[in-house]
């Protein structure tokens, strides 16, 4: 069934609105280092606001473990989306207390409330369904409608997601359709040839994102910390490379079941060593087979894709209708082993098609390394809702909402 979507809501003027957006942005000392889902859901609230609505926004920030934690507060957030809106942004210092109350109460059509972090309060994501829906009803109470914004917590049974959308009549916002229909075209019907381009550091978190999709794809480029577990499954000395030696039978199974289904994996040919993990180590450039022979010698981390390997996802990937790209090729905060990461983003923004960039560290990725969020098809902002979505599972903030 399709998403109950913003259009079925109908006549928005006076009414007061609820959005469950994804605020959970990177604070260095209070300051963000990374607004791209608050822009993400600016256009949902400013579709509500020119409607004639009151909007009230709710999120989380990190995990403040039920308490409140001046670190995590939501604040910041809240100035940074006065600053993106053409609308006055209030900020209430407490969640479902009596200023949040106060101030909701008083909010004019056409202005914005941003409630503190949801996580101060431990009902948000507590195992008791009878405390998130007593949560839920305070959050709810007043509002005419809930909408569900935050896509990054659509897997999540929590007292904003999936309480709150039962409460009140519910749908997605404007971030959470496009996100679910992108998703859905990466499963359903993808153009071909269609490639997957998996990184960061564990082959474990890329399980069953590799099971769903596999049948589903033509080719499957692996870099980042995982593909160590890989070449080292493969029989390759990786020196002191990261490895989960607990799944190198699963790496073989993975290669195994590539073959049988026609998909072709494609491994890096060179990899950069470095003699520690510092911006400033020392770095030689080395063929797969050859970790070892280097001056380094078994004490050789491989920290990023090697030129070679670059250049070749680069031309598998431009020569692709549909790319879908989860995790980094290297420790690309270091600008020594930013080079993996930089290719396959430029890479990705060449794509006559679809591309996705999956979220997470790979959006983050892109931003640091001076890349717009308009040059590629899609950012998601769900790094764990994206790959649970593509692994075939149920999120509970979608099936609440109809899909």
């Amino acid at each position: 069934m399709p998403l109950r979507t913003l259009e079925t809501l109908g006549d928005l003027g006076g009414k007061t609105i609820l959005v469950r957006c994804d605020f959970n942005v990177p604070l260095s000392d209070g300051v963000i280092t990374d607004d791209g889902r608050i822009r993400a859901s600016a256009p949902t609230i400013n579709r509500l606001l020119t409607g004639g609505a009151a909007v009230v926004v709710i999120s989380h920030l990190g995990r403040p473990e039920g308490a409140h934690d001046a670190r995590y507060s939501l604040e910041p957030v809240a100035k940074r989306l006065g600053e993106l809106l053409a609308a006055p942004v209030h900020f209430a210092s407490d969640t479902v207390g009596p200023i949040a109350q106060r101030l909701r109460e008083s909010l004019p059509p056409g202005e914005v409330l941003v409630l503190e972090n949801l996580r101060f309060d431990p009902r948000e994501t507590s195992a008791i369904g009878s405390e998130r829906a007593e949560f839920a009803a305070l959050l709810t109470d007043g509002v005419a409608a809930f909408v569900s914004d935050g896509f990054g917590v659509v897997h999540r049974k929590h007292a904003s997601v999936w309480e709150a959308a039962q409460a009140v009549p519910s749908v997605a916002g404007l971030l959470v359709a496009t996100e679910t229909e992108v998703l859905r075209r990466l499963t359903a019907e993808p153009q071909r040839p269609y490639t997957v381009v998996l990184g960061g550091s564990k082959v474990s978190d890329k399980l069953g994102v590799i099971e769903h999709l596999l049948p589903r794809i033509d080719r499957l480029l692996i870099g980042g910390g995982m593909v160590f577990t890989f070449l080292h499954a493969l029989g390759h000395q990786i020196g002191a490379s990261l490895c989960e030696h607990d799944q190198l039978d699963t790496a073989l199974t993975y290669l195994h079941r590539a073959t049988e289904l026609g998909v072709e994996i494609v491994l890096p040919t060179d990899v950069i060593v470095a003699g520690a993990f510092d911006a400033d180590a020392e770095t030689i450039v080395s063929p797969i087979d050859k970790m070892e022979d280097t001056a380094f010698g078994a004490s050789g981390l491989g920290l990023d894709i090697g030129p070679e390997s670059a250049s070749t996802f680069a031309t598998l990937i431009e020569s692709s209708r549909t790319v879908f790209w989860n995790g980094p090729m290297g420790v690309f905060e270091m600008p020594a082993f930013a080079h993996g990461t930089r290719a396959i983003a430029n890479a990705l923004t060449k794509v006559h098609g679809l591309s996705v960039v999956g979220g997470g560290d790979s959006a983050a990725a892109v931003r640091t390394l001076g890349f717009d969020d308009s040059d590629f098809g899609h950012i998601s902002t769900g790094g764990g809702a994206s790959l649970e979505f593509l692994e075939g599972k149920s999120l509970p903030g979608l099936e609440v909402l109809g899909w």
